[in-house]
């Protein structure tokens, strides 16, 4: 089975304009994920609609595609690159172009997840550490069934703990968050970049909710390892951080 990574990244940004171009540790946000994503499958590709991205990209080796600037989703874009591109993978993996410390292990686990001929698309979950985290909407939850499947995601706390006090219940169940990194087989992702926003995903805000009420199944990998995305110049000060102490620590790559 093929697998190749294709990374959306749009120069604007209303909390940090440019951040695909931002310098971490003396390389571009990009390059840094870039890296990482051919470092474990081989191939990848940066979807952008910003030619300063395609040329930073392609200045330090990179492949990376132009797409349109009125997608209204990474998953938009990340289709019309694979279309452009002409790609024969079997699955298409979508790196976040704000990641740049996605880790080998998260990337694995994810291809992994296809080795079920159920998946139709993969995910990943990381358990919560506290309760007040659990609580935080921006957070959202995963419920998943005995066999990994994703049966639904949520802003709320989700499943509800009958008969113990709220404050009580991170231990009695293994509240799992929702880290949004995503891998489609080929097909699938033209289909639901087809389909229409659904009531669920309008009433949350997660796109995954569309693709769950349209029956299509996700399964949910578990990784013990924290996203460190770059949403603002303060994130940019915090991975700075980050990239020296892991580097201390011979961590970088993982």
């Amino acid at each position: 089975m093929k697998f190749t990574a294709i990374i959306p990244a749009r120069y604007a940004s209303t909390r940090f304009p440019g951040k695909p171009l931002a310098m971490l540790g003396g390389k571009t946000v990009i390059e840094r994920v870039y890296e990482q994503a051919v470092s474990v499958l081989g191939e990848a590709y940066v979807a952008t609609d910003d030619e300063r991205i395609l040329n930073a990209v392609e200045s330090f080796g990179g492949k990376a595609v132009m797409t349109r600037s009125d997608h209204k989703s990474g998953t938009d874009r990340i289709e019309e690159a694979a279309t452009k591109i002409g790609t024969d993978a079997d699955v298409i993996i979508n790196i976040q172009g704000d990641e740049p410390f996605i880790q080998r292990s998260q990337i694995e686990t994810l291809c992994q997840l296809f080795d079920n001929p159920g998946t139709q698309i993969g995910t990943l979950g990381k358990r919560f550490e506290s309760m007040e985290a659990v609580e935080n909407p921006n957070s959202p939850k995963i419920v998943c069934d005995i066999n990994g499947f994703a049966l639904y995601f949520s802003r709320s706390v989700i499943p509800f703990i009958r008969g113990v006090e709220q404050q009580q219940w991170f231990g009695h169940y293994p509240f799992l968050k929702h880290l949004g990194i995503y891998a489609y087989r080929r097909s699938v992702l033209s289909e639901i970049t087809k389909l229409p926003q659904s009531p669920l995903e309008l009433a949350e805000s997660l796109e995954q909710l569309r693709w769950l009420q349209n029956g299509y199944r996700i399964r949910v990998g578990e990784t013990n390892v924290e996203t460190v995305g770059i949403d603002t110049p303060e994130d940019l000060r915090r991975a700075e951080e980050f990239l020296t102490t892991a580097a201390g620590h011979g961590r970088v790559q993982d």
